[in-house]
């Protein structure tokens, strides 16, 4: 009989005595491998689900981050404790190694928000270790005593060896588990909760309570920046992109200031390295001077473009990463997976339910010290404590009592009791004789003061929790701001932005091309990447990957590497159709295409050839030389067609005839123009990118030199070209396509004279951002204008407020100088306010829009009159 066949079964008696050699009474005690773990699987994943890496609902924690918090409150005195002994007393209450809780501790630490420390603790973006546990000290945060623990609301187990009691959760009365997040993989299943802003789950829970709706997305210790479209409330399927922030620090230097969540300087710095040597990117050398802050240097090579540089630090390093959140937690000894919405709802709710737990105690307690402080005054008030001194025996004393109270006992919460008649017995002489019945009165007074005061909590304990959340943001939501800018992320198509870091060759004899065919024809630099498009003189073309050497066929005619949605590279095409039908010219466009499949420019007739072609990167028009075969009455034999005359279609169009006649040659007559005109381009303001998908704002219609103009806070402007590869900060104030003769204005406070000035100026200069207040860092804008004839309104203040405001003319006030001049002193007296007013018309436009309309008329007359 198989192991399968006994497994987990009872060989019953009937059965032969011996099985494969052995015994069956002995194979009935066997118990196999296969069975034990079928049977123990489940409750080792359980453990391992519930004991060790999904945490709790109820207080956002791991047992072993409960069981810490709950040994240094143990411990707690006001003063540090060594982290070597918090991990010692830890161990009475967690059944594994000093290591796990010593790393589990470091890692709440770091999260600065339970836990004060003092020592080397790591760091967060170096990735540096701690150090070790003899050397750091830790305490409990002001925050974690007071939202965390209170054992009057706690409930209690047996530690894992039966000599303390644990907290089975603690009672926390905040969304901990969104504030801190949590990562962990357990058997079968994982959690990965990303950390929230404090402010903003403190705000999110207050909507909450009040019945309005609130948005919640991940906030890093690491800062960078967080795309948040796809976050999916934090559940399974959902994803975040977050970025490094990543600044121009000169021409030639690119800055890193700011981490994605889950890397370090280190692991981020080697992805660096690692695309350079690839050839993904090229960078001369880089510095890591993060300390406190993260400053990683990254020095470009000579002619490297910092944008395009930027986007593929971006695309192929950790500079920008993927995070999926998978939202699992422990409910009722269950795992399941809830949104972060919901977590923060139970939240809430929870607190709610904590905050009328701890009022409902405090009423009690309030209520047993009314009745024992109202038995006292009693007691003493009507001396009852005479009344005993002829008693001899105990229960005697207890009946004496008793019976001297029950007059006095109608208006008590609760009737009296043997205890309380034996804690009266236990009131000294000396009490008794300084009993102050006015300071009695006033300490119940005050007992159903606060009592009252909890009664009207208890019956508003939605406003009294709402007043809770905001007293807690009050006290600790400072420095707790927002650090990772939520942002919309352009996408960064990976081959434009690689670096051309290998060379094309071609062998046209046998039809091969790649980037190891070193001793053939050269053609162009390229990435690895990238796509390259492939025309063939009978007008057969494909798109393929680059690689070392492949095959794509002989009677090549052009080859060059293909932009995907390339709208602006046009091919202007004379084609023969079959071997003497008409000839035909097109102008079209390849935008997107399947890659290795034939596609062909010509009707697809055999024996169709190429007889002119040329690709345009700008949309280029020329002017081609027809020569014809002679033959019997054709009387012009050579003329010219300008591509200028065909609009651009589909790469499928069949095109125009060119001539019926039998082509001879066709050259170049005259170099062409550009047909498509200038590039329209627009500014998004979400992702702080040019493009000319209409997205944003339009800036204008550029080509050639064309600039545009960026003025940036507080007060700087400098130029860029118009290339849809640039970056721009989010301290834009203005910009637009750069007009050499507008005219701008400058209100500003100048801090060297303590006077308003007012300038007017031309913005100039050759691309480098140039501040045009001055030097002084203090110097400050108050208003900047690019209307013609600005005017302002100077309100007075100070000694001058009784002086009525004054309306200036800008330009008269002061002539155009250069951006470098200070400008001219607004007034002598002391300014409050200066703003911007409207602008009047002058008579020199009024006399225009005259001349317009007359001259309307005029023509209007004009054609009348013909008729």
């Amino acid at each position: 009989m198989s192991n399968d066949e006994t497994n987990g079964m009872e060989i019953p008696e009937e059965m032969e005595d011996k099985v494969n050699g052995v015994p069956s009474e002995t194979l009935r005690n066997v118990v196999y491998l296969s069975g034990m773990y079928q049977n123990w699987f489940l409750d080792y994943a359980s453990y391992v689900i519930l004991e060790r890496a999904v945490p709790y609902l109820n207080d956002g924690l791991k047992p072993v981050q409960r069981r810490i918090l709950h040994a240094m409150k143990q411990l707690d005195d006001g003063r540090y404790n060594k982290v070597a002994n918090i991990i010692g007393n830890t161990m009475q209450y967690h059944p594994h190694g000093d290591a796990s809780i010593g790393d589990a501790l470091v890692q709440l630490g770091q999260k600065e928000l339970l836990i004060d420390m003092q020592g080397n603790w790591g760091n967060i973006l170096t990735g540096d270790s701690s150090a070790a546990p003899r050397y750091i000290e830790a305490r409990l945060s002001k925050f974690a005593l007071e939202v965390l623990f209170n054992p009057k609301t706690t409930n209690w187990k047996q530690s894992y060896d039966g000599r303390n009691k644990e907290p089975i959760t603690l009672p926390v009365k905040f969304p901990l588990l969104l504030a801190q997040g949590v990562e962990g993989i357990a058997v079968g299943l994982a959690s990965k909760i990303l950390p929230h802003n404090f402010n903003e789950l403190i705000d999110a829970c207050v909507a909450y309570l009040q019945g309005e709706e609130f948005q919640l997305y991940p906030d890093f210790p690491t800062a960078g920046m967080v795309e948040v479209s796809r976050y999916n409330d934090g559940l399974r399927g959902g994803t975040v992109k977050v970025r490094a922030r990543i600044e121009k620090f000169d021409n030639r230097t690119l800055k890193i200031t700011e981490i994605p969540f889950g890397k370090t300087t280190s692991t981020l710095i080697e992805s660096i390295i690692k695309a350079n040597d690839k050839g993904k990117i090229k960078i001369k050398k880089i510095d890591d001077n993060t300390a406190a802050d993260v400053e990683i240097l990254i020095h470009l090579a000579s002619g490297i473009s910092s944008d395009k540089t930027i986007d593929a630090l971006y695309a192929f390093t950790d500079c920008e990463t993927s995070i999926s959140p998978n939202a699992c937690i422990v409910e009722n000894d269950k795992p399941k997976f809830i949104g972060v919405a919901e977590i923060l709802r139970r939240a809430a709710d929870n607190t709610v339910g904590l905050l009328k737990l701890e009022l409902e105690i405090r009423k009690k307690e309030l209520e047993e010290a009314w009745h024992y402080a109202s038995l006292e005054r009693i007691f003493i008030e009507n001396r009852i404590y005479r009344d005993i001194e002829e008693c001899e025996t105990w229960e005697a004393v207890v009946s004496t009592i008793d019976e001297g109270l029950k007059p006095y006992t109608e208006n008590l919460m609760r009737a009296v009791t043997r205890d309380d008649v034996v804690r009266l017995t236990e009131i000294k002489i000396k009490r008794i004789s300084k009993f102050d019945i006015d300071k009695a009165k006033d300490f119940i007074q005050a007992i159903e003061d606060e009592i009252a005061e909890i009664i009207v909590h208890l019956a508003n304990i939605i406003p009294f929790t709402i007043r809770y959340f905001k007293a807690i943001k009050k006290k600790y939501g400072k420095g707790r701001e927002r650090k990772t800018e939520i942002r919309n992320f352009e996408n960064i198509v990976a081959t434009k932005v690689v670096v051309a870091n290998e060379k094309l060759y071609v062998n046209r004899e046998e039809g091969f091309i790649g980037t190891a065919l070193r001793k053939d024809e050269y053609l162009c630099d390229c990435s690895d990447i990238d796509d390259v498009i492939i025309i063939r003189k009978d007008g057969t073309y494909l798109v393929t990957k680059v690689a070392d050497k492949s095959f794509v066929g002989k009677n090549l005619l052009h080859i060059a590497v293909f932009r995907k949605n390339d709208k602006r590279t046009i091919y202007n095409v004379a084609y023969r159709d079959g071997k003497s039908g008409s000839n035909y010219v097109k102008r079209f466009s390849v935008t997107s295409i399947t890659r290795d499949k034939e596609y062909n420019i010509t009707k697809e007739t055999g024996g169709s050839r190429i007889l002119y072609f040329s690709a345009n990167p700008n949309g280029e028009a020329e002017v081609i030389r027809v020569v014809l075969k002679p033959k019997a009455r054709l009387k012009k034999t050579v003329f010219e067609f300008n591509f200028a005359e065909l609009a651009v279609k589909g790469r499928a169009s069949m095109g125009n005839i060119l001539t019926r006649n039998d082509v001879h040659k066709i050259t170049l007559k005259q170099e062409g123009v550009s047909t498509l005109g200038g590039r329209k381009i627009w500014f998004d303001t979400d992702v702080l990118r040019l493009n000319t998908d209409h997205r944003g704002d339009f800036i204008g219609e550029f080509s050639g030199d064309d600039r545009i103009l960026v003025v940036s806070r507080p007060a700087s402007f400098h130029f860029t070209s118009f290339d849809l590869s640039n970056h721009y900060s989010n301290s834009i104030s203005v910009i637009e396509k750069y007009d050499m003769d507008k005219i701008w204005s400058a209100v500003f406070f100048d801090a060297d004279q303590k006077f308003y000035y007012m300038k007017r100026f031309i913005m100039e200069g050759n691309g480098k951002e140039v501040n045009f207040l001055g030097e002084n860092p203090e110097n400050k804008l108050i208003c900047l204008t690019d209307e013609q004839y600005p005017r302002f309104e100077i309100a007075y203040g100070g000694k001058n407020e009784d002086r009525p405001n004054e309306i200036v003319d800008g330009e008269e006030f002061i002539a155009v100088k250069s951006y470098k001049a200070r400008g001219k002193r607004l007034s002598i007296y002391d300014i409050s306010k200066v703003k911007e007013i409207e602008a009047l018309p002058r008579e020199q436009d009024a006399d225009m829009d005259g001349q317009d309309v007359i001259d309307d008329d005029l023509a209007e007359d004009t054609e009348n009159s013909q008729e």
